[in-house]
């Protein structure tokens, strides 16, 4: 029998030998994987809170970085009244979780509190205070006091009035904690496809305070309604403070005063089946400074109206159907991205604010009859689906490459509700649980992969409106999942397999909220929190925000939720009926757990920007958070542009 490789001369056993030295970098090179830069988010400070609870107590919660070395710990101290010596309030450094319950304060001084880190047994710089004024009432809440914009009259001669609606965050002057950006709704606001005249929507920006920074008025030429006015708070242009962008037009009232085009125009129709449309005149994409409210810079929208009915009617409907969402489409620095259309022609636009300038980076339009028309949802999601560092925009049944070319269409059409996280935490990659409408028994629910967009498991149904999925089951891995609607072919509750594990399901197909001391995902609604009890099926309310109400008619989604201060847990900003004051709830329950702030993860930060837009959504991070999780990735993030120009 012949030794292996005796037939090849030595020369060419040489030779060949010498090919798999000079060859073995590159194959090593091909099998590493790609090496992904950082990417560019804010620098926060520690957003502590202290909540003074019914038994006497103090409830003093903070953040853990995203950029914190693991060992990290932490000393809470509290200063009781002016000039007095800080104590602190723990003996050893805590290490395990990033709260605490302060037992002994005196309710009749003002007590501050802050937090220092501690490294290798050195404190660092002390936090921002968070004062708790001196015989605070026991509550679960910071307030903001709003002021209310004075109603007013439509041409028409109808009366109408404000409520506080749709809010966003973002760090506008640079200290490191957030701010409150509040859209004001007239209570004639409408859905694009009703006749009618509306008041003018505002957008306010706060402290945290209650102090106002400025006001917005976009003005007559801007319709009123969900689907109108998509507001994105980001830093865009990485010098620490977020920027305001959304759609203007003509009449248009900066934040110091200054109208953008002509004060007098007005392109409402009147009369006929599009009364109060406004389908002519100028567009614009506007950059607002977000300390002022200055507008530093206008472009004509893109894309423009055009011919309307190519949009999918012949009456302005759907022409005026927008999202919005912010992207890292280079990897490293946000870029932001208006679109248009969903039902039939779909147009999506990337802009990069920068150096002062506003540059069109790539525009993304494909007319009805494509496999990429009419794709569209109520909503948007931004995700790296490929671990390329790159983010993709998520329209719905149709994904968007980061370079503004095709990714892939399911061809399931439009839908209400999406959600895209590390669904099935046994899987590779993310995953996308979608809904839809106008069916016809076809495919009503789907799970599918979030690179390919290949469906994993479905339900047909004639027309489903609503659709979550959350962990609330401790008994199945990752998330559950169900949907209400007409015609599914099975209800109840689905695992990540699309096995029903329940027959009944939840009554919320709402929002999601980290509210309790666990990991699973707690159900809210309306003014209310609910616990879903696995055993007994059924929800249990564990929180209800008295003389609050939710927004946006049946949709019943609050002002804002997410991860806004304290530590990972989630915080739910309501409104008051009479929308003077907007309320921040935050947990006092305590948790054995330890996650660095969710504000530090790209996807949700990215959720959290876009949660405004059209049907408000919950945001989730792009890795499993839930019962039974692994650690969480550690982000590859900096905090400023010279580190990420190092």
């Amino acid at each position: 029998m012949k030794a292996p490789f005796a037939f090849l001369a030595p020369a060419r056993i040489l030779g060949s030998c010498l090919l798999l030295v000079l060859a073995f970098p590159l194959l090593l090179a091909a099998a590493a994987p790609a090496v992904v830069p950082p990417r560019l988010m804010e620098k926060l400070g520690r957003g502590i809170i202290a909540m003074r609870e019914s038994g006497g107590s103090v409830y003093v919660s903070w953040r853990l970085l995203g950029t914190d070395p693991e060992k990290v710990a932490f000393n809470l101290y509290r200063i009781a009244g002016p000039g007095t010596t800080p104590a602190k309030l723990n003996p050893q450094p805590i290490a395990d979780v990033t709260f605490f319950v302060d037992a002994t304060p005196d309710f009749t001084k003002a007590n501050a509190y802050f937090v220092r880190a501690v490294l290798d047994g050195q404190e660092q710089e002390p936090s921002k205070y968070f004062v708790l004024p001196a015989n605070a009432p026991a509550r679960n809440y910071l307030a903001i006091p709003l002021q209310v914009p004075k109603g007013g009259v439509t041409p028409t001669g109808e009366n109408y009035t404000y409520s506080a609606n749709d809010c966003s965050v973002g760090d506008l002057d640079g200290d490191g904690e957030y701010e409150m950006i509040v859209k004001w709704d007239p209570s004639n606001s409408k859905d694009n496809s009703q006749t009618g005249f509306t008041g003018n929507v505002y957008l306010d920006a706060y402290k945290l305070d209650g102090r106002r920074l400025w006001r917005i008025d976009l003005g007559r030429n801007i319709r009123a309604g969900a689907h109108y006015t998509q507001f994105m708070v980001y830093d865009l242009d990485g010098d620490g403070k977020a920027e305001v962008a959304c759609r203007t037009s003509d009449g248009t009232i900066d934040g110091l005063g200054k109208v953008i085009g002509s004060p007098v125009a007005d392109y409402r129709t009147h009369g006929g089946k599009s009364e109060g449309f406004i389908l002519t005149g100028p567009e614009y994409l506007t950059i607002f400074n977000g300390l002022t409210g200055a507008a530093m810079a206008s472009v004509p929208y893109i894309p423009a109206r055009g011919n309307f009915e190519a949009w999918g009617d012949n009456y302005g409907n759907r022409v005026d159907r927008f999202l919005a969402c912010v992207a890292y489409l280079d990897g490293q620095r946000p870029s932001l991205v208006m679109c248009r259309g969903y039902y039939t022609r779909t147009a999506l636009t990337a802009w990069n604010w920068r150096d002062g300038k506003l540059t069109k980076v790539w525009a993304f339009d494909v007319p009805d009859n494509t496999p990429y028309a009419g794709q569209g949802n109520h909503g948007i999601s931004v995700a790296d689906v490929d671990g390329s560092g790159k983010d993709v925009i998520i329209y719905g049944s149709m994904c968007v490459n980061s370079d503004g070319s095709p990714r892939y269409s399911a061809q399931l059409h439009h839908g209400d509700a999406m959600h895209v996280s590390d669904l099935d935490p046994n899987r590779p990659g993310l995953e996308i649980f979608d809904i839809h409408e106008h069916t016809d028994g076809r495919i009503g629910v789907d799970f599918r992969d979030a690179n390919t967009g290949k469906v994993i498991w479905s339900k047909n149904a004639t027309d489903v409106g609503r659709g979550s999925a959350f962990d609330i089951d401790p008994r199945y891995p990752g998330y559950e999942m169900w949907a209400a609607g007409d015609g599914l072919s099975e209800n109840g509750i689905w695992d990540v397999h699309g096995k029903q594990i329940s027959a009944k399901r939840p009554k919320s197909v709402n929002f999601g909220v980290w509210w309790d001391g666990d990991l699973l995902r707690e159900l809210l609604d309306k003014n209310y929190i609910d616990k879903w009890d696995w055993i007994a099926e059924e929800e249990k309310r564990i929180f209800t925000a008295e003389g609050c109400e939710s927004n946006n008619s049946s949709k019943a989604t609050p002002c804002l939720s997410g991860d806004i201060l304290g530590d990972w847990r989630e915080e739910v900003v309501w409104r008051t009926t009479d929308s003077k004051e907007l309320r921040i709830y935050s947990t006092t329950i305590p948790t054995k757990y330890r996650i660095y702030t969710l504000m530090h993860d790209r996807q949700y930060r990215l959720a959290m920007a876009w949660q405004n837009v059209a049907y408000n959504q919950p945001p989730h991070p792009g890795f499993f958070l839930g019962d039974g999780m692994k650690a969480p990735p550690r982000p590859n993030i900096v905090t400023s542009l010279a580190e990420l120009k190092k």
